[in-house]
């Protein structure tokens, strides 16, 4: 497989950017239509809210990125409404999307944790197809890469505009951790979750770990400032939100909460702390080689992610317990 694709377009004037944009959507609507009728929801909800939530959606992720990239478009302001073009940030995404969800789970006297469990899965499969369209738009790509070995597709591509040059394809690497969680989510959300919002906690858990990775690669990441990456500090923040959660559920709950005081939540806090002063400060570990970052942060999510299954199993198996106790 070539490592520069043939073109922008699928069928002029209609971008592959724009159709896998489509096509992902399409597939996650139908993922939630299925699971809508396994809960039991009213007929439609899913289209009524997809109806909603994806122009939303669009709008958000285009804003978030203008916003943060404001120099791309000071100078051609009609610039901003080209999309086809690439340039949607997908947290701006996802915050606008929760929030036209709220509203709208208000409104139907629904259970907002039930809808965003219900529609986050397809959403994991939707950004994994998604991503390729940063392929095509030759976008969203990574450091150069010098070693002969590893200049293949789609470990690395080629970039046109760098002299043909090779560089990480960090968009298919989101691709392959987008559908993971899409996997891990699908075959999970019978047997592993019992509460709602825990496929909702998950899905943004494991996304902002893999995510914090990944960015440190890129070459094109949005900054708050001139040494902090918004996604990293978003990815940083969401973990250490989700992880604060489930062990304040998990506090005077379990019969595991000695050790996940004294134990698991300090070495949890410790290395959210370090990591957080990296997000804020870009120059705190300037020194260290890239190699030696991207592994450190690595390490981080590892953990993170690990601590997360802990705490949740210790959580699940004391309520598995009372509720044995109970019958």
């Amino acid at each position: 497989m070539s490592s520069i694709p043939y073109s922008r377009y699928l069928i002029y004037p209609i971008p592959w950017y724009s159709f896998l944009i489509v096509l992902g959507a399409s597939l996650a609507i139908l993922l939630a239509c299925r699971e809508e009728r396994r809960a039991g929801l009213p007929k439609d909800t899913v289209v009524d809210l997809a109806l909603r939530i994806l122009p939303s959606g669009i709008i958000g992720a285009r804003l978030y990125y203008v916003v943060f990239s404001w120099s791309q478009f000071r100078g051609d302001l009609l610039s901003v409404f080209r999309i086809w073009e690439g340039g949607l940030a997908i947290y701006g995404g996802i915050l606008s999307g929760l929030f036209v969800l709220v509203i709208f789970s208000r409104r139907r006297d629904l259970s907002p944790l039930q809808l965003c469990d219900l529609i986050v899965p397809g959403l994991a499969l939707a950004q994994s197809i998604g991503r390729w369209g940063n392929w095509f738009n030759i976008e969203a790509y990574g450091i150069t890469v010098s070693q002969e070995s590893l200049c293949f597709f789609p470990f690395a591509v080629q970039v046109p505009t760098d002299g043909y040059a090779w560089h990480l394809a960090t968009f298919f690497y989101e691709s392959v951790w987008d559908f993971m969680i899409f996997l891990f989510l699908v075959c999970s959300r019978h047997r592993l979750f019992r509460k709602q919002g825990d496929i909702l906690s998950f899905y943004l858990f494991l996304y902002a770990a893999g995510r914090l990775v990944i960015e440190e690669l890129r070459t094109d990441s949005l900054f708050a400032t001139s040494t902090v990456r918004v996604s990293q500090l978003l990815s940083i923040l969401i973990c250490v939100f989700v992880l604060c959660r489930y062990v304040f559920l998990s506090w005077k709950n379990t019969a595991y909460s000695f050790m996940i005081k004294a134990i698991l939540f300090p070495i949890a806090m410790a290395a959210s702390s370090f990591a957080l002063l990296y997000a804020l400060s870009g120059s705190f570990l300037s020194s260290w080689p890239k190699a030696h970052i991207v592994l450190f942060l690595s390490a981080y999510s590892l953990l993170m992610i690990l601590f997360l299954f802990i705490i949740y199993f210790l959580l699940s198996s004391r309520e598995v317990s009372n509720a044995d106790n109970r019958t």
